[in-house]
């Protein structure tokens, strides 16, 4: 190819040309409209470009492209795309037509598909622009309420100031994060955790012979229901429900059509009763639909939204057999945790055995308690630490001047240790958590309580629905302590082999809570890429080393599935969330769904080849 070098992208601003790159780069890494499979390689002066050819004609779509090295082998260089014209080029710019252009070379079954991309794009877009418009504002009430120092930010109000940081912040694997379907600017503005809202909940009083209830909410298992849950009375209904009925909390959002339609769906539209006063303010966190107490924000409620996020098949409900499963794993946690007794000191856990539902995904609560003691504690989620902070630099660069020296190696390596230990520890029993970002929070203590002067360093873990569990392992290790097929409401929970298990250890574990702060603190220029790629190889051999090597060992499936592996799996979020029906993904799961990319943990990962579209893009759809 010859011809001078496009722009990057006029008459778009620097929030779409933004999302544009990512999600150029997410489309081509899950080969939407076959962007890996269909396209030539061609050099010109200003770089690589992937050329997408037209079966039904001499014209052809161009992708501009840059190694990326992370999730995909190639990630887009300039937010456009280039159609061939004959001999000339004709630039294609902004979000709405680079999609159609796309949609227009993809299968006809797949073209609705792009059009809910496009929308949930918009979404996005517009989210991003509001977060630029009111990030000076965001920055300073979060500073009154809490402090002009980020690292200071102590306790679990403390974690829900750092939710904020993190809701603005982009996912590392999905482009349109910041899209919730559905949600106006003004709800947004009330509700969602970017804006550190307060709101008081709405309460319905459902009969007890309706609900299942477990944990604290169980009048069997614990006579006094948690100290923050109103009687029905206390709500302005009738005394005579007190011994009836439990007021179960709903979201603001929730209530309208969506309440009215479980109502009727589970046939308790004339039992319910919705009470007329609100109760009990809270402020969301990042996940939204999961509250805390302003008042005690050890307390969370994970509440039911009619919304979706990450997808839009992804819902963000409530199903009452996430609640059970999430129990379960709790309690098959605690159990590994008494087997191996050095957990005691690095690991916390959110209490999550308390929950009430209807038999229905819009009927539904999480009684969540957080640990008590970490008052004095920096309880920092993972998904804040590259966030920007108020003042000025990262999350990440405040709490490394405060604990590290400024050393943001040395605070990647205050996570890695505990986190790697943790995580392959219980690959060995046959268990990978979907301990995301949002999932785990950094718990650092006063500096002095270990040696050098470093912090005590712990990992708070909460949400245990949807992990993965090779059942013959987990049964092996922990004999009759092992839950069976009978204690998971969900099927895919328990599975036959390794590889579901080291799929999830890889796209959660490894990408999301090693691999993404590697490359992201290098691409903000706080160490060298190779230096942080080495320390999270090292740390994680360390700790795979420390399992049984032999062959079927789980150090040596680790060792062959993650370290040395010619390439890793990564989630194709946008093929089974929006782009493509479960039938035409083929995703059992779409939290679950796989791509592949390169594997930047071997030593001497190879680059891409000149002419090729390197990885294939097929074969982890286990």
């Amino acid at each position: 190819m010859t011809g001078a070098a496009p722009d990057s992208g006029a008459g778009v601003d620097a929030e779409e040309a933004e999302l544009t790159l990512r999600v150029l780069s997410a489309l081509l890494r899950e080969d939407a409209a076959g962007l890996r499979t269909r396209t030539t390689a061609h050099d010109r002066a200003d770089g690589r470009w992937l050329r997408l050819a037209d079966s039904a004609g001499p014209g052809a779509l161009l992708l501009p492209v840059a190694p990326d090295g992370f999730q995909g082998a190639y990630c887009a260089r300039l937010p456009l795309l280039l159609r061939e014209c004959g001999a000339a080029t004709a630039e294609i710019t902004g979000l709405d037509a680079v999609l159609a252009a796309l949609a227009g070379r993809a299968e006809p079954e797949d073209r609705g598909g792009f059009a809910g991309v496009a929308a949930e794009c918009r979404q996005a877009l517009a989210a991003a622009r509001l977060h630029a418009a009111t990030r000076d504002g965001t920055a300073a009430a979060l500073t009154a309420r809490y402090g002009a120092e980020p690292a200071r930010w102590t306790g679990h109000a403390g974690t829900l100031a750092y939710d904020t940081l993190a809701a603005r912040l982009d996912h590392p694997v999905y482009p349109a994060s910041r899209a919730r379907a559905g949600l106006t600017e003004a709800e947004l503005r009330a509700y969602a955790p970017e804006f550190h809202p307060r709101f008081a909940l709405r309460w319905l009083a459902l009969p007890y012979d309706a609900l299942t209830l477990r944990g604290a909410l169980d009048p069997a298992a614990a006579p006094d229901p948690p100290a923050a849950w109103p009687a029905p009375s206390t709500l302005g209904l009738p005394a005579a429900l007190d011994r009836t009925h439990l007021a179960l909390p709903v979201h603001p959002l929730t209530l309208g059509g969506p309440l009215d339609g479980a109502l009727r769906a589970t046939g308790l539209a004339a039992r319910a009763a919705l009470a007329p006063v609100p109760y009990l303010d809270v402020v969301p966190t990042l996940s939204m639909r999961t509250v805390a107490s302003a008042a005690d924000p050890r307390l969370h409620l994970k509440l039911p939204l009619a919304t979706a996020t990450l997808g839009l098949r992804n819902r963000r409900t409530v199903k009452p057999a996430t609640l059970a499963d999430g129990a379960t794993v709790q309690r098959l946690l605690e159990a590994v945790v008494r087997r191996e007794p050095r957990f005691r000191e690095t690991v916390l856990h959110a209490d999550e055995t308390a929950y009430a539902h209807a038999g229905h995904d819009l009927l539904a609560a999480l009684c969540r308690r957080q640990p008590a003691g970490l008052d004095g504690a920096l309880v920092v989620p993972l998904a804040a630490l590259l966030a920007p902070a108020p003042g000025g630099g990262l999350v990440a660069d405040h709490l490394a001047d405060r604990w590290y020296g400024g050393d943001p190696l040395a605070l990647l390596d205050g996570l890695l240790t505990p986190l790697f230990d943790f995580q392959t520890t219980l690959f060995g029993y046959g268990v990978a958590l979907e301990s995301h970002q949002q999932n785990v929070s950094l718990v650092l203590d006063q500096p002095g309580r270990t040696a050098g002067g470093r912090p005590r360093v712990r990992l708070l873990f909460k949400d245990d629905d949807g992990p993965r569990i090779h059942h013959a392992r987990l049964r092996a290790a922990l004999g009759p302590d092992a839950p069976g097929p009978g204690d998971f409401a969900d099927p895919r929970t328990l599975c036959d082999g390794d590889a579901p298990v080291a799929d999830v250890f890889a796209t959660i574990t490894v990408h999301l809570c090693a691999g993404a702060y590697a490359f992201g603190l290098a691409r903000h220029g706080r160490a060298p890429l190779a230096a942080l790629l080495a320390l999270v190889r090292d740390r994680l051999a360390g700790a795979v080393a420390r399992l049984g090597t032999g062959p079927g060992e789980p150090g040596a499936v680790l060792r062959a599935h993650v370290l040395t592996a010619g390439h890793l799996p990564v989630k194709a979020m946008v093929t089974s969330g929006t782009l493509m029906s479960k039938e035409r993904s083929g995703a059992a799961d779409i939290n679950k769904h796989y791509t592949t990319g390169p594997n930047y943990l071997r030593a001497a990962a190879p680059g891409p080849r000149p002419g090729t579209v390197p990885y294939p893009s097929t074969g982890w759809n286990r």
